[in-house]
């Protein structure tokens, strides 16, 4: 009994312990209904509802930031870098770029580097040809006007131009001059003269309806007003924030004028102007006897309208042939002129303006000195002016889309200062195409080209990515189908900026001033960040390998699946895209953007060291052959899953289906197997040649030097053409629809950058110097002289030229990268 006891008693002050620890430690209070205190199966019952509630909790943390991450993901495509912008200097800050011709997809129209700009420009028809719908209006540059010839025969980019348009037997020539003062950007003039050619001179007796409007969108505080101050014709005041007051007048210099109406009116969009002019066309006559006229409406302001005061008018003026208007803005902040920008006095200061350019020209590009003649040096101005006159000033959003947003996503509002590829085809900014571009305009003015790099990268992303295309605002968009507007952040576009700097570093360091080097430092983290974008997001498989991204594995409709990325659209890569291929034109993109910022590092005072040693990594020749020469063929190749038994077959009829899919798709009659793809000898082929990475004394270079005039290979006598005459795709379709586009054509880019490249090794002592001496002089001869020969026989520049006959091919003008024939005539590398 006493051990019992004892027990109990031991029991119960273990009971009891427990119960006060409870107490201490948790706050809890059991009591029995005696009074006495216990312990009961509750506790345990809280005490495993807390750890549920613990780990509940836990989930719900981890599930509130897996939402917030993936939050965060989605909107990384459309933040941008950081809240420092390259570009600190904009608008009225630079008063000799405030205002110019930054509507490149019009034949002759005026706006300012103001994102929230007043336009102005022309439209014009003759009457006598004006067909129904307002078919025979002229005004933005389109393809289906089938003009002679058009473009800018002078153009400085900052202060004058000169454009000559040939539409049928009618000759235009427009211009405009700039005079600086006030605060809001100065006056200008713009002369517009039509005549008859001389060979129909004696055979027509016609008239000419031009068409000046002034106009602004919603987003512009302000008012426009029509206004007869100072003139007989229907001219313009106003008043907005950009530009504080100012009047347009107009003055027939010479001529007579037959008739004139005007419109004032809302039109619903910058890209609708023509078709609000359409719209209000009226046919009238003064007099029962006399003939009826196409005038404009006057006043005329939608019911259906919310706003009060128009945005939009136009004078029209016909007259009969020849006929000269001048066209003159006044900015009301300019207290006091010598002189009207007009009549005499415009005409005196043009040709000023001319010849001054002329002889800028030839302190540019030494082409007198060289032995070109007249008509050749004519081409050049040309084609350097149409490069400046399409530099075009942008606003708006693009539309973007990455992996984690379902839906394509606006980004950030902003400017783009730019150049353009064509102004017919493609008037708005092309990433790879404006590296291009910037060799020519920095030769011709260095300020010009760093203001629009700084743009470009003001457009990069947290990520590091620019949008390969820029689509902004509405008359950029009305030009471009809707497959192409969407921009993904998986895609790149080669980074030919970096081929800018280059030229840039080698060829004008001495006139890097300090205000040019901030520019170059500002620029510095986004080019890092750029490179840094591209050595992770491009990366391949194996360790020194690359791969666009962006090509289509699950097409069944294209022969080869277009990498639209590379800038090279359907040349052909391996048949079938897989995370495997390796493409030997991104390695040596990157190769050369580590090479550039490393001696931008130097220069800058930074440490450049690991781009250095990425770039010696990426230059190794052992290391790029291993992974991309191919034996069999002697030549640089990608690497990839592929086939060459790839044809276009149009699927069977089935006689009971009541709708039939005719369309061709592709059929695979043999395996592919992984390999390198060396069967498509082209310009992919050359790029280790083309961005002077080969070693001087490489026998690869031979190799290359010995492929390059073959003309069964790439050989032609106006130039390289893109891919060889052995290649299974060359000049072959993609799709039933897509006729060829790097497969055989003749590209004055790549071109550029072979003639370049020959100089390079020309210069270099070596066992080949001899042969690239030989080479470089024969290439650029045929370039050079191809160009020129289609130019006058044509009226164009343009986009390719044909591999037979050296025919222009492609869209035209295309005086963006095609322009650089001026270089390689000027020697200037």
């Amino acid at each position: 009994m006493k051990t019992c006891k004892v027990k109990e008693q031991n029991f119960n002050m273990v009971r009891q312990r427990r119960v006060e620890a409870s107490k201490a430690d948790k706050g809890t209070n059991s009591s029995s209904s005696n009074g006495s205190t216990s312990v009961k199966p509750v506790k345990d019952k809280k005490t495993i509802l807390s750890y549920w509630k613990q780990y509940i909790g836990f989930l719900c943390f981890i599930f509130a930031a897996a939402v917030g991450y993936m939050g965060y993901l989605e909107t990384r495509v459309n933040t941008p870098y950081d809240d420092k912008k390259i570009v600190i200097q904009s608008g009225l800050d630079i008063p000799d770029r405030f205002w110019g011709s930054y509507r490149p997809g019009t034949y002759f129209g005026f706006k300012t580097r103001d994102p929230h700009s007043l336009v102005t420009g022309l439209m014009w028809y003759f009457p006598k040809r004006l067909r129904p719908g307002g078919d025979g209006i002229r005004h933005w540059c389109e393809q289906g006007d089938n003009l002679d010839k058009y473009g800018w025969i002078q153009h400085d980019a900052t202060s004058f131009g000169v454009q000559e348009i040939h539409d049928g037997p009618f000759l235009l020539t427009t211009s405009f001059v700039k005079r600086l003062g006030g605060l809001h950007g100065g006056d200008w003039t713009a002369r517009i003269s039509v005549e008859v050619k001389p060979e129909y001179a004696k055979k027509l007796d016609e008239e000419v309806s031009l068409l000046w409007y002034t106009a602004f969108d919603e987003n512009i505080q302000g008012y426009i007003k029509t206004t007869n101050t100072g003139s007989e014709l229907t001219g313009i005041r106003g008043d907005t924030p950009g530009l504080g007051k100012f009047n347009i007048k107009m003055f027939n210099h010479s001529g007579s004028i037959e008739h004139e109406s005007y419109l004032s009116t809302v039109a619903p969009g910058l890209n609708l102007l023509k078709e609000t002019v359409i719209s209000s066309l009226r046919l009238a006559q003064d007099n029962p006897k006399s003939p009826r006229k196409v005038v404009l409406a006057g006043e005329l302001m939608p019911a259906s309208n919310s706003r009060m005061e128009p945005n939009f008018i136009a004078t029209q003026i016909t007259a009969k042939l020849p006929f000269t208007l001048d066209v003159v803005f006044e900015s009301g902040s300019v207290s006091s002129r010598e002189n009207m920008l007009a009549g005499d006095v415009y005409t005196q200061e043009l040709q000023w303006q001319r010849l001054r350019f002329n002889q800028r020209f030839e302190d540019t590009f030494n082409l007198q000195e060289k032995g070109y003649k007249t008509r050749e040096i004519q081409f050049a101005q040309a084609a350097l002016s149409n490069m400046l006159g399409g530099i075009g000033y942008f606003y708006g959003t693009s539309r973007v889309q990455s992996s984690y947003t379902k839906d394509p996503v606006p980004y950030w509002k902003a400017s783009l200062y730019t150049g353009v590829p064509s102004r017919s085809f493609f008037p708005r900014g092309f990433l790879w195409d404006e590296g291009f571009h910037g060799f020519l305009i920095s030769t011709w003015d260095l300020d010009i080209e760093l203001d629009i790099m700084s743009h470009w990268f003001d457009l990069m992303n947290v990520e590091g990515w620019i949008p390969r295309e820029q689509i902004l605002g509405v008359e950029a968009l009305a030009k471009v189908p809707e497959e192409f507007v969407t921009q993904r952040n998986s895609n790149a576009n080669p980074p030919t900026f970096f081929l800018t700097l280059q030229h840039i570093l080698r060829n004008h360091e001495k006139h890097l001033t300090n205000k040019r080097l901030a520019t170059l430092e500002r620029l510095y983290p986004r080019l890092q960040a750029w490179f840094a974008w591209f050595n992770n997001t491009q990366k391949g498989e194996v360790s020194g390998s690359y791969r666009w991204r962006g090509r289509d594995p699950f097409t069944n409709r294209e022969l080869n699946p277009k990498t639209l990325t590379s800038g090279l659209d359907d040349y052909p890569r391996s048949s079938h895209p897989s995370d495997d291929e390796r493409h030997i034109d991104l390695r040596c993109w990157i190769a050369i953007a580590a090479d550039t910022i490393g001696k931008l590092a130097v220069l800058l005072g930074e440490d450049g060291y690991k781009y250095d040693q990425t770039a010696a990594y990426l230059k190794d020749e052992d290391l790029m052959n291993a992974l991309h020469w191919s034996e069999y063929s002697q030549s640089y190749a990608d690497y990839g899953l592929h086939t060459d038994a790839v044809i276009l077959k149009r699927p069977k009829q089935n006689p009971r289906a009541q709708t039939q899919n005719l369309e061709m798709v592709r059929v695979i009659t043999r395996t592919p197997e992984y390999r390198l793809v060396d069967n498509n000898f082209g310009y992919v082929s050359l790029f280790p040649f083309l961005l002077q990475i080969l070693d001087e004394n490489s026998p690869r270079l031979s190799k290359i030097l010995n492929n390059l005039d073959d003309p069964n290979l790439l050989w032609t006598p106006y130039g390289l053409r893109s891919l060889a005459k052995s290649s299974p795709l060359y000049m072959k379709r993609n799709t039933e629809h897509d006729p060829p586009y790097w497969r055989g054509q003749i590209w004055i880019n790549m071109n550029f950058l072979s003639i370049r490249a020959l100089h390079y090794y020309a210069e270099k002592e070596g066992p080949y110097q001899k042969k690239a001496f030989e080479l470089y002089n024969k290439l650029r001869s045929n370039v050079i002289n191809n160009v020129i020969n289609q130019y006058y026989k044509t009226g164009y520049v343009w986009e390719q030229y044909n591999d037979k006959n050296g025919e222009g091919s492609g869209c035209k003008p295309f005086t963006g990268w095609s322009a650089l024939v001026v270089l390689l005539m000027g020697e200037h590398y």
